[in-house]
């Protein structure tokens, strides 16, 4: 079981107390009631997404589904990203993870940028860096994933690179300030937060 490995140790904000739940995704609910439909890889749920700016093997985003997992990630990241405990309540939740811990390493990029067009170079460059999966060794929270079958490796990356893209080219579209044409300082503040303590650079990065 993962009982004991299932709460997640992150910063807490001193502004933040107990009564603001931490946000979970609305998809742990649609992967029960679509039992058998929506496979995971390593306990990453493998999800639809509407794909505005990316291709890949991602699954299409149905018209009835709601919002996918990247805009979920985008609109829970300012608050969760405070939370010093934040419990898994399934497979989608483990993708949420993953993906507000990139948002994170993107913020920080993007926080260095002078423009869109820089924000949206440094968003492309860093989504097709080399980058660990979950479960592998240099994951920072791989006890929480499994290490997915050779085969399963590659599949699992083909996705996560396509949501990688996907998600840095939304967020240049949300923090670009229209008035000055600079990513928003209501981004920018949040460039040195770390999301359970965790950063995707690694140790002194």
């Amino acid at each position: 079981t993962h009982t004991h490995t299932d709460t997640l140790s992150l910063s807490l904000s001193s502004h933040h107390t107990a009564n603001m739940p931490a946000s979970h995704s609305d998809w742990n609910k649609k992967i029960k009631e679509r039992s058998g439909q929506i496979r995971s890889l390593g306990r990453v749920a493998i999800l639809p997404i509407e794909a505005k700016y990316s291709k890949g093997p991602a699954p299409r985003l149905n018209p009835d589904d709601g919002e996918d997992i990247i805009s979920e990630t985008l609109k829970f990241y300012k608050a969760n990203v405070f939370f010093k405990n934040y419990d898994i309540k399934g497979d989608a939740d483990r993708l949420l993870v993953y993906l507000t811990l990139y948002a994170q390493q993107c913020v920080n990029r993007l926080s260095k940028c002078g423009s869109k067009d820089h924000v949206l170079k440094e968003m492309y460059q860093l989504a097709i860096e080399n980058f660990p999966l979950p479960g592998d060794s240099g994951f920072p929270l791989k006890q929480m994933y499994e290490q997915p079958a050779k085969r399963e490796a590659d599949e699992l990356r083909a996705y996560l690179l396509q949501l990688r893209q996907e998600l840095g080219s939304r967020l240049a579209d949300r923090c670009i300030d229209p008035t000055t044409g600079k990513p928003s300082k209501w981004w920018i503040c949040f460039s040195k937060r770390k999301f359970m303590g965790k950063s995707l650079d690694g140790p002194g990065r």
